[in-house]
């Protein structure tokens, strides 16, 4: 029972994943990145990951998200034109999908059977020692680089106006 709702919601996220990126109209690319983060959530909860997986809904599809389609509902951001021919973006765009897969298939194969075996519970205390321990510098470093994000989003809102 567990594989197949892990292959519906793997399935589902694809799609959907595939839908936030492809479609033209912003209110429904945000729509499916939030049904893409809702199976997300349900394969943490498939691998007994119970706080990555009410932080992947709360924080994510709950807050992130919800102020991503606040914003483009407010700036009424228009729709992108048909008439242009994306040759070149799609070009690239399956080239990088298929290094990504050929990656994932490379990855697949190396991987190395017994390398899953020191992994800690997904508990809250045990996510947090390893981000104030042995992880404090990269956790640290996600949030400058989200700051430096907002700050270089912030210029280019402010130049456009």
């Amino acid at each position: 029972m567990e594989l197949a709702v892990f292959f519906a919601a793997a399935v589902v996220a694809v799609a959907t994943g595939v839908v936030a990126v492809a479609h033209r109209n912003p209110v429904i690319n945000v729509m499916s990145l939030v049904v893409t983060f809702f199976c997300v959530a349900v394969c943490y909860a498939l691998l007994a990951a119970p706080f990555l997986a009410a932080a992947q809904i709360l924080v994510y599809a709950g807050a992130i998200l919800v102020l991503f389609l606040f914003v483009v509902m407010l700036l009424n951001a228009p729709l992108a034109e048909s008439d242009q021919p994306r040759k070149l973006q799609r070009i690239f765009g399956l080239a990088a999908a298929a290094l990504v897969g050929l990656g994932g298939a490379a990855l697949a194969v190396v991987a190395i059977p017994g390398a899953g075996e020191g992994v800690v519970e997904g508990t809250a205390a045990a996510i947090g020692r390893l981000l104030v321990g042995p992880h404090l510098l990269a956790f640290e470093l996600v949030s400058v680089l989200l700051l430096a994000a907002l700050v270089g989003a912030m210029v280019l809102v402010k130049r456009k106006a």
